[in-house]
């Protein structure tokens, strides 16, 4: 099974036709998708400006998404490698037991499923390295009591997502499922209070 830079080397590869080069891409998914394979794909055709459906991409707009996709993954490996480092001297050190945003993290390992989307077509806006960036900052910084992407507060708890998790907190302006250690337990309750209301206002 080829590897993310072997298929990143077939994208680029001019001999290809441009169906491979796309599938290709595809392919690049199953190894780095943070927002899921399908939401990412999404986001990367909506900032390129390819229509996911399309076969025979532009090859410029293939190649924007294949950059965008490689610069999330470089500082999503550099990240896990000082996460390794880390956890590395924390055990030599006989802190053996992860914290919950660590614990998290290891469930992420490689880069799919990050943050994932409730919806395909429902993911943040900006680029990908700049979505990671702020995961990680919030993900140092502990708790907080917004999204760590948009940094708002509109958070609400869902107990249908058709994905994993099943459940959890979604933001309402950016469509992310937002890891429960990167929120105060009064978020989380926030968070539960809205899905509540909405139920009773539906009665």
């Amino acid at each position: 099974m080829a590897g993310f830079r072997a298929l990143a080397r077939e994208v680029r590869n001019p001999r290809r036709h441009i169906t491979a080069r796309r599938t290709s891409l595809r392919k690049c998914l199953e190894r780095f998708a943070p927002y899921g394979h399908r939401a990412t794909w999404h986001h990367l055709c909506t900032r390129s400006g390819m229509t996911p459906e399309d076969r025979r991409p532009d090859p410029l707009r293939l190649l924007t998404a294949l950059e965008e996709l490689e610069e999330a993954r470089t500082l999503w490996l550099a990240y896990e490698a000082d996460f390794a480092a880390r956890r590395r001297q924390e055990k030599l050190l006989g802190i053996r037991q992860p914290s919950a945003v660590d614990d998290w993290h290891l469930r992420t390992w490689g880069g799919c499923d990050i943050i994932p989307c409730e919806s395909p077509s429902a993911h943040p806006g900006d680029r990908l390295a700049d979505v990671l960036r702020r995961l990680i900052a919030a993900m140092e910084s502990g708790p907080g009591a917004a999204c760590p992407v948009c940094i708002r507060p509109g958070l609400v708890w869902r107990e249908d997502l058709d994905r994993y998790p099943s459940a959890g907190p979604v933001c309402a302006d950016c469509g992310i499922v937002v890891p429960l250690p990167l929120l105060t337990t009064e978020a989380l309750a926030a968070a539960r209070r809205v899905v509540r209301m909405s139920r009773y206002a539906a009665v």
